[in-house]
């Protein structure tokens, strides 16, 4: 091998290399799914927000919007209240949690949420 090749060899694993970077960059601004279960601690239906506390005590602070699915309420989940039982789907960007999909289990636990 004499040098030009050497050079284009390595012209060509730069180029590899910044699409690499170039793709996993765009990978981590797209939107991860998750899902959190618990039940609701407060809900704003003006501000379109919600905070559900988990069984360990964690709350997560999410909010929705017209996309939003809703599953075991009616009217946009204007049934799910203080103390419902609730599973969230939700997409998390810049540290934001949006719900993608809220589904009301039915159950009033009341005071577990304080």
């Amino acid at each position: 091998m004499n040098i030009r090749s050497h050079w284009r060899a390595a012209l060509v694993c730069l180029v590899a290399l910044f699409a690499v970077a170039a793709w996993q960059m765009a990978a981590a601004d797209e939107d991860v799914a998750h899902a959190v279960s618990g039940v609701v601690k407060h809900i704003d239906h003006g501000t379109k927000t919600m905070v559900v506390k988990t069984a360990d005590g964690t709350e997560h602070t999410i909010k929705y919007t017209g996309k939003t699915t809703w599953e075991g309420t009616e009217d946009a989940g204007k049934g799910i209240k203080d103390g419902s039982q609730v599973t969230v789907k939700y997409t998390e960007k810049g540290g934001e949690k949006t719900a993608t999909g809220v589904k009301d289990l039915g159950k009033d636990v009341g005071k577990a949420a304080k």
